[in-house]
């Protein structure tokens, strides 16, 4: 059985074709992040209850710099 991940772009995607950014999919029980520029390489998965606090923890980083 094959299935269809539904990858979403971020809303902070930039101008042109919007290819500078990171795609989100939720699988559930994870969630899944690639980089939109390289979609055939490398995703990070989290544990969906994980994925809150580890988007909290880069919004804090990115306020302190």
């Amino acid at each position: 059985m094959t299935t269809h991940t539904s990858w979403k772009k971020s809303s902070f995607s930039g101008g042109g074709e919007g290819n500078d950014c990171v795609e989100v999919a939720d699988m559930d029980t994870h969630i899944s992040i690639r980089d939109s520029k390289a979609p055939t390489r490398a995703t990070l998965t989290f544990p969906a209850r994980a994925f809150t606090p580890f988007i909290e923890a880069l919004k804090a980083r990115h306020s302190a710099d």
